[in-house]
């Protein structure tokens, strides 16, 4: 997409953030509207304590909340109204921070009312949070330096962007080595027509921006992610006045995460065992939809070693060399990234990964 019409794509998107849709029930999609995500009891109360008219502005396909946070610098890339960085604010303590990041002015204006609100609510002497207008494609404008930001989460937010691969070189500078993107967004199973890619009501929608799924992991290997591992998917339906241009497409909504992890080369197969240190995961640790940790030790690829022992989560299990003749497993990354192929083996009802909706008591 050349420089001009990604310019139209922000404009169209600003325009539809800001001032078409009042609230999440003027969404023309089930994006919202369909499915339920298990919550942790941490998340639930935190929910219940953001402010209603936060929660009435929020249009993303996802709630984004990855384990282990505590203390942590987050960044929200698209924040909107600034539901989910309000509750992961609760859920990285007072000594941590979040970053919402939104280039509608209309939805910062609404999260940064609420900021001192939701320090109260949560019982700090001062704010973890702040908001800042800009674009996802230029965090250094806003003033996000290299390697400042332990993880990245985004809701439902890349697909509304021209260019994706800008987005992921952005997050890869800015994330500290270890660190994360940890995203919910659309993915179609082929290549969209132009068409549809000029819709305006369709890409507002998440629809038209949408990749197809096996981009994603091209895009990780140019950028130098790790390879996407699927945390949970559920097919994505589209209303049907919407669907004519858009053929026999299908689509999904899925949660990734990608991990600034270091090269293959310093890499081996391990022996792990999950220590049950990660508060509200006493018993298991579910890296994605392929890998579940519990307390007992399993053999991992050198893939999957090289993202734990360089993350987050590299205090939280015990690593063992394989004995000699051991078989190392080897992944398969297109088997283990195919959001479509998951739904289908799974049996995973319509919808979409959003949480049920938290009665909101404020």
């Amino acid at each position: 997409m050349n420089t001009e019409s990604a310019e139209e794509v922000k404009e169209s998107v600003k325009a539809y953030y800001g001032k078409t849709l009042k609230s999440s029930d003027d969404l023309q999609s089930n994006a919202c509207k369909l499915g339920e995500k298990q919550m942790s009891n941490a998340v639930e109360s935190a929910l219940k304590l953001v402010h209603k008219e936060v929660s009435s502005k929020f249009y993303g396909c996802g709630l984004v909340a990855p384990e282990a946070i505590d203390g942590l610098h987050i960044l929200d890339l698209g924040s909107g109204s600034g539901q989910d960085c309000f509750v992961l604010s609760k859920l990285v303590g007072e000594h941590g921070h979040v970053t919402g990041v939104d280039m509608t002015k209309e939805q910062v204006d609404i999260a940064n009312k609420y900021v001192e609100y939701h320090a109260e609510q949560f019982g700090y002497s001062k704010p973890n949070t702040d908001f800042k207008l800009g674009e996802m494609e230029r965090l250094f404008d806003v003033g996000i330096q290299d390697r400042t930001i332990d993880i990245i989460i985004s809701n439902c937010v890349v697909n509304l962007t021209a260019d994706k691969r800008v987005v992921l070189k952005e997050a890869y500078r800015v994330l500290k080595d270890g660190g994360e993107v940890y995203f919910s967004d659309v993915y179609t199973d082929t290549k969209l027509p132009e068409e549809v890619r000029k819709d305006e009501v369709l890409w507002g929608e998440g629809i038209g921006g949408a990749l197809h799924w096996k981009e994603l992991i091209e895009l990780c290997k140019e950028v130098g992610f790790s390879k996407p591992y699927l945390v949970t998917a559920r097919p994505f339906v589209v209303e049907p006045h919407l669907r004519q241009p858009l053929g026999k497409a299908q689509f999904v909504a899925a949660t990734y995460r990608l991990f600034k992890a270091p090269n293959r080369s310093e890499k081996v197969a391990s022996r792990v065992t999950y220590k049950g240190t990660i508060e509200d995961n006493p018993n298991e640790l579910k890296l994605s939809v392929h890998n579940t940790f519990t307390r007992k030790t399993k053999v991992v690829s050198a893939d999957v070693a090289g993202v734990l022992s360089a993350s987050r989560f590299s205090k939280h299990f015990e690593f063992q060399p394989l004995e000699p003749g051991t078989t190392a497993p080897v992944d398969d990354v297109c088997i283990d990234a195919d959001p479509f192929a998951y739904c289908a083996s799974n049996k995973v009802a319509p919808g979409a990964c959003c949480p049920k909706p938290v009665k909101v008591e404020n």
